[in-house]
């Protein structure tokens, strides 16, 4: 039985939350989410960068060499949007673009060092963090935290994010 089944299977055993239960757990995710993009923002402040620079800098490092088609079905934002991330990166050197000699319709990207040494600056500090938090929960409670945010992502994109056994290393 695959994880997905025996998770299906749990699932039927377990009685639903109640729904304080539930608007605690939204709480605890508003609050962490604020604490883990906190530090984030303040290293990308002193860039003039934001959360968006962020996560194209975090998936074009996880992906090197990803199209921008790609890359803008992970992120879920606009064209438009993405252009003006992608242009103060590609202008400050962060972020290299390379047409794709098998389609050279594509643009596929990659990090400078000058960009792999940003991403690694901030990873470093979110991985601080959650590092922090594991050890307090333990291994089960992250095994547990993990199925439940995968289990928040849309069933459409859950294929986009590694196992934990083959996740991609900073």
């Amino acid at each position: 039985m695959d994880d997905q089944a025996a998770w299906e299977t749990q699932q039927t055993e377990v009685p639903a939350p109640r729904d304080e239960e539930l608007r605690h757990a939204m709480e605890l995710l508003f609050f962490a989410y604020r604490d883990f993009t906190g530090e984030a923002d303040a290293i990308l402040a002193d860039y003039d960068m934001g959360r968006a620079h962020h996560r194209a800098i975090y998936f074009i490092g996880a992906n090197a060499g990803i199209s921008v088609t790609e890359l803008l079905a992970i992120l879920k934002i606009t064209k438009q949007s993405l252009n003006r991330v992608l242009s103060t990166l590609i202008d400050e050197g962060y972020v290299v673009q390379e047409t794709d000699d098998g389609d050279r319709r594509r643009r596929l990207m990659q990090l400078t060092p000058k960009g792999r040494e940003l991403e690694q600056l901030l990873t470093r500090r979110q991985t601080g963090r959650i590092t922090r938090a594991y050890r307090e929960a333990g291994p089960e409670a992250v095994e547990g935290f993990r199925r439940v945010l995968h289990g928040l992502i849309n069933e459409e994109d859950r294929h986009r994010v590694s196992p934990a056994d083959r996740a991609p290393r900073p």
